[in-house]
């Protein structure tokens, strides 16, 4: 079997484990995490702006 495809099963497995065990932090998480995204595109969206000013 494929390396690749064994870590990219056992990380899956993890994700699932970790939103059945824990639905509340696995929520707060990903909050987080879209919160980070949503940041670096204003960021992005900021520098685009001034670099074409």
């Amino acid at each position: 079997m494929d390396v690749k495809k064994v870590v990219l099963y056992t990380l899956l497995v993890f994700i699932l484990y970790s939103i059945i065990t824990s639905p509340d932090r696995s929520a707060e998480l990903v909050g987080i995490g879209f919160e980070g995204i949503s940041g670096a595109a204003k960021g992005v969206g900021t520098f685009m702006t001034e670099l074409v000013n």
